[in-house]
C-alpha cells in the first residue's frame, strides 16, 4: 500500500475512532462473515424472525445466503451508524427493526437497523437481502 493509500486509511480510522464506532469498509477481500440476524417486522414489541449467516463459504439458516453475502460485500459500510449531525429526510418507512451481531472481515459487528428516516431507510435498503428473513 502506498503512502497516499496509508494516509487515507489512517484518516478513515481516525475519523471512525472520533465517532465512537468501528468503520467497516468494502473491498476486494473475501467477506468472511459469521452473523446472527434478528428482525422484528412489526417493531421490537412484536414477533421476531432469526437466522444465522456465514459467508465464504455462504451458508447458515438464512433463507438466501448467497444474496445476503453479496449485499454485505457490496455494502459493508451500511453496518456503520449514521453519524451525528447528519441531516436525514423525515420520512417513515415502517415499524421494521433489526439487529445484526457477529463478525464481518474479522471486525466485531453489533448493528441496529430501523426505517424511521431517510438515512436509516438507506442503510436498511443496502442490506435488504440480509435483513429479509421471510424466505
Amino acid at each position: 500500500m502506498g503512502l497516499v493509500g496509508r494516509a487515507g486509511l489512517l484518516a478513515v480510522l481516525l475519523l471512525a475512532a472520533g465517532c465512537g464506532s468501528e468503520t467497516i469498509e468494502t473491498g476486494d477481500e473475501p467477506v468472511g462473515a459469521q452473523l446472527e440476524v434478528t428482525v422484528w417486522p412489526e417493531g421490537a414489541g412484536g414477533d421476531h424472525l432469526m437466522a444465522s449467516l456465514t459467508c465464504d463459504p455462504d451458508g447458515g439458516s438464512h433463507p438466501d445466503p448467497v444474496r445476503a453475502c453479496d449485499a454485505i460485500e457490496k455494502h459493508a459500510d451500511a453496518f456503520n451508524s449514521v453519524p451525528g449531525g447528519v441531516a436525514c429526510t423525515e420520512i417513515y418507512g415502517g415499524p421494521d427493526q433489526a439487529e445484526v451481531r457477529g463478525t464481518v472481515k474479522l471486525q466485531s459487528i453489533l448493528a441496529r437497523f430501523n426505517r424511521t428516516n431517510g438515512c436509516e431507510i438507506s442503510r436498511w435498503d443496502k442490506l435488504a437481502p440480509l435483513l429479509d428473513l421471510s424466505g
